[in-house]
């Protein structure tokens, strides 16, 4: 969430930054109106309320001088009506204010490229060289099929959900295993955390109440109004209970910065992306995933972002998977992010590098979101939150199988044949 404050000071910095998003600057405008009535109602109401004090205090001496006091009680519940309204009248347009900041993006950093779409994104580099194409590599989903089962999964959930069986089961349990071992020689503790969280954690990433659509909800239907108690939602990622763990905490400067991984499912409805990518594992409604979330002193959060993006590129290192990365221009970012980058392995039945991880820096917007502040110098400030993928792990599992491929079958990656008991999966 964006800091209210500072729109009320100078809002044309915060109309620029959604200029170079592409996004309406129409909600800083509704917000600095209601702002502006907000002012003149809690104006109203102080004085009112001053009023009230002296009234108080003519009651104190009138009780002494044995005066009748009747006639001043009245006029001090006369006020105390008005003061009521006055006071809701201004509770509401501060909730009014708060749900539009709960719509409105981050503020890209001055560091972004400004463009509108994935078109515009920078390369950064570059590793590994890719070593086949869609010449001499079939797609995933054309091998093993007593292994990889589209059918069942659809018989059991519908589209986008699949079986794996033996082998393959076995080797996205030892691709996340990888990934968990190499973050924690990296300094992240891993948490084991819920799948399902309630709205108000939802909230304090930024998943709501934009982004409903895209997720799935037990108990009571979100109406896009206030908190439902008994309403809990499958989490689209570990950043969101990773992130909130902290949500209302004071965390101590010495304590920063603090690392975490998690391991989880991760569920979302894909309800933008109905067409696209429908055969295989690169786009499921249920996969699993390994996530990266940092809390950083402020003016360390985007070095931060450079050492979690290598973090998240060791592990297609450390497999030998060809990719690049990419920094997103200003129209391609998320909705909390101030920078990102995205990390793509290639995937050679397509003959093209896809995303597997996404690192950004959600500056304090997410602090300020789910209250995530540190103590400095007697002071209260908000905390940098950052996350990333550590990798997705089925998007992994499609590399392993395509670049590892060969006349006879996939070849286990080295860090892994340990765990796997086995060099190669033969066909």
């Amino acid at each position: 969430m964006l800091d209210l404050k500072a729109i009320r000071t100078d809002a044309e910095p915060f109309k620029a930054a959604l200029r170079r998003r592409h996004a309406p600057i129409s909600p800083i405008d509704e917000i600095l109106s209601l702002d502006a009535t907000w002012r003149q109602v809690k104006s109203s109401g102080d004085k009112l309320k001053a009023e009230r004090n002296k009234l108080s205090m003519e009651i104190n001496a009138a009780k002494k001088a044995g005066q009748d006091i009747a006639p001043i009680i009245k006029q001090t519940q006369e006020l105390a009506a008005k003061i009521k309204v006055l006071d809701e009248e201004a509770a509401n347009l501060e909730k009014q204010m708060e749900s539009i900041l709960l719509t409105v993006p981050n503020t890209p950093h001055a560091s972004v490229p400004d463009g509108k779409d994935e078109k515009d994104n920078a390369e950064v580099r570059k590793w590994g060289e890719p070593k086949r194409t869609s010449a001499d590599t079939k797609p995933h989903y054309e091998i093993f099929p007593k292994l990889l089962d589209f059918e069942r999964g659809v018989k059991l959930s519908g589209s986008r959900f699949t079986v794996l069986y033996g082998a393959l089961a076995k080797l996205e349990r030892a691709l996340a295993a990888y990934m968990l071992g190499l973050h924690e020689l990296n300094g992240y503790r891993e948490a084991a955390v819920p799948l399902l969280v309630n709205t108000p954690t939802m909230v304090g990433t930024g998943q709501l109440p934009k982004f409903a659509a895209d997720l799935y909800q037990t108990d009571e239907k979100w109406d896009g109004q206030g908190v439902k108690p008994n309403g809990l939602w499958l989490i689209p990622t570990a950043e969101v209970p990773l992130t909130n763990l902290h949500a209302g905490e004071v965390l101590e400067e010495t304590a920063l910065p603090l690392k975490y991984c998690g391991l989880t499912p991760c569920f979302r409805r894909e309800a933008g992306n109905y067409q696209k990518d429908i055969k295989g594992l690169i786009r499921q409604h249920q996969f699993m995933k390994v996530e990266l979330v940092k809390f950083s002193l402020p003016e360390r959060s985007f070095d931060e972002l450079e050492s979690l993006t290598h973090d998240a590129e060791s592990v297609l290192q450390g497999l030998g998977l060809p990719y690049r990365t990419i920094q997103l221009c200003t129209g391609d970012m998320g909705f909390s992010s101030a920078k990102t980058y995205d990390i793509e392995v290639w995937l050679p039945s397509q003959d093209t590098y896809r995303e597997i991880s996404s690192c950004s820096n959600c500056t304090d917007f997410q602090a300020r979101r789910a209250q995530i502040k540190f103590r400095r110098d007697g002071k209260n400030e908000f905390v940098h939150t950052l996350n990333g993928s550590g990798l997705a792990v089925g998007r992994t599992l499609i590399a392993v199988l395509e670049n590892y491929q060969d006349e006879s079958g996939v070849a286990i990656p080295k860090p892994l044949q340990d765990f796997m008991g086995m060099e190669r999966i033969d066909f």
